[in-house]
């Protein structure tokens, strides 16, 4: 079972492979607090829950500087997690892409011939935030599963997962995802250990569709 030791350096580390590889514009790299690992700076992030059109969300995170990665498109990530005890009670991760790419409409040739935009740059895509939470505080069975993925700002939108996820399962999740070029380039540079927490989903979760790590 991971430790939050083992969490804040799975962060750490995939921190700099990120710039090493040119994907982060701006970073802050994870603090870790009587096991409340969080980023440099954090601030309230409750904005990220609100009932508010979501450039607004997406703008008071950025100039607030509340994420542990900024990529270069301007995707904003966030990697939070709570500990007791070595135990984890909560995680909250959390991808925010850019509402637009403003930099690519000002000079596009600063885009066009880079092989990590290859999947973001065309006009049928239609930006969202991704959300992957541990809450099991809170936990009903179906209505509230204990790990539970939510794509977009529905409020309702509670996907059951089958455990927590690691940091190196999130991001490699993401670079997969959205940032495929780059991700077949630097597979190498990115691999999930066999550190696992343990599973969270019910049966009764397991007989909807639901996201699984196996």
């Amino acid at each position: 079972m991971p430790s939050s030791v083992i969490i804040f350096k799975q962060i750490e580390k995939i921190t700099a492979k990120l710039i090493e590889i040119g994907l982060s514009a701006e970073q802050n790299f994870p603090s870790n607090q009587s096991g409340r690992i969080a980023y440099s700076g954090m601030q309230d992030v409750s904005i990220a829950m609100k009932n508010i059109a979501y450039e607004e969300i997406y703008k008071k995170l950025e100039e607030t500087k509340n994420y542990n990665i900024k990529m270069l498109d301007g995707a904003l990530i966030q990697m939070l997690y709570s500990f007791e005890d070595n135990k984890l009670i909560s995680h909250r991760l959390a991808f925010f892409p850019a509402p637009t790419l403003e930099s690519f409409q000002n000079e596009p040739e600063l885009y066009e011939n880079d092989e990590i935009y290859a999947d973001i740059l065309g006009r049928n895509i239609v930006t969202f935030p991704i959300r992957f939470d541990y809450d099991p505080d809170n936990f009903e069975e179906i209505k509230h599963p204990k790990t539970h993925a939510t794509l977009g700002q529905y409020k309702n939108c509670r996907i059951p997962v089958s455990e927590p996820l690691t940091p190196e399962i999130f991001i490699i999740f993401l670079l997969r995802n959205f940032y495929n070029p780059a991700f077949r380039k630097h597979t190498q540079k990115f691999i999930i250990s066999s550190q696992r927490f343990a599973k969270t989903i019910t049966n009764q979760e397991k007989s909807l569709l639901h996201l699984g790590i196996y």
